[in-house]
């Protein structure tokens, strides 16, 4: 065995591996909606993704330092002019920095086609949010049934008494959605559902008092969807506040054009909503 093949076989399966875990990583939903949902992945989950991504982005460093040594020659003689005189700055390497450069910077300042890539990205995790659904707060899968009542206003014998009818066992009120949700096989957002009463459960599509995590990256016309408004309506009563938007807009494009926080806008949207 020759460590110098080893290091090249190494930095080549890693790297094709990574390449896996990025496309996995670019197109998952955001965290709190992969955890509230429990998403996975050919069994695997969102945390799990990011931890094999990450420590195979460290074997893939090491093996490239160690590819960089036993390869250093090539390299060099990449630098050199014509003249054979070591020249960082040649042609070849111009062109590879300002390529990094581009990138770098166009990805700071969301140029495209940089931008481009991002929003695509994003796009895909928002159809994550509309398809798994949001929770009502963040890493609300980890709050025990007493904590969650309290953060959410739920009453909590209710709510043990609707998973029990359910047919959802847990233990007691210590236990946590997630917890609830491996012991059952399902979900965090199920068992959420369960315990709802069967008027909350019929009202889950009222518009909320408080914005919701994730609600600058909907469109307006998607808000409406979900929330069953009349979108022309809600643009018109946003025009009478002297706010301008378009169906297609994010929350967040629509309040930075007219200089606002998303919940700011939030607020605005609530206040045309219940004046309809």
């Amino acid at each position: 065995m020759k460590l110098r093949k080893i290091t090249s076989l190494t930095m080549l399966l890693s790297f094709l591996l990574l390449i896996v875990t990025s496309i996995v990583l670019y197109v998952v939903p955001e965290g709190r909606v992969a955890y509230w949902s429990d998403w996975r992945f050919m069994g695997l989950t969102k945390t799990l993704w990011g931890d094999i991504h990450i420590n195979l982005g460290v074997l893939f460093l090491v093996s490239g330092l160690l590819h960089l040594y036993y390869n250093w020659k090539p390299i060099v003689t990449y630098m050199k002019n014509k003249a054979k005189e070591l020249k960082i700055f040649t042609a070849n390497f111009n062109v590879a920095l300002i390529l990094t450069l581009f990138f770098t910077f166009g990805t700071l300042f969301h140029i495209p086609p940089m931008s481009t890539i991002l929003d695509f990205s994003a796009s895909f995790k928002d159809a994550g949010a509309q398809k798994y659904g949001e929770p009502p707060y963040g890493h609300a899968e980890l709050s025990s049934l007493k904590m969650f009542a309290k953060r959410t206003g739920l009453d909590l014998d209710v709510m043990k008494q609707q998973l029990q009818k359910s047919g959802m066992t847990f233990d007691d009120e210590s236990w946590t959605l997630l917890d609830i949700a491996r012991a059952n096989h399902c979900t965090p957002k199920d068992v959420y559902v369960a315990m709802l009463p069967p008027e909350d459960t019929a009202q889950a599509n009222v518009f909320p008092d408080q914005p919701f995590p994730g609600i600058g990256r909907m469109r307006l016309k998607d808000l409406c969807t979900q929330y069953n408004l009349d979108t022309e309506k809600i643009i018109s009563g946003l025009g009478a506040r002297q706010i301008e938007a378009e169906p297609d807009q994010t929350i967040k494009e629509i309040a930075q054009a007219k200089g606002m926080e998303p919940q700011t806008l939030f607020e605005v949207i609530h206040e045309v909503v219940t004046s309809l």
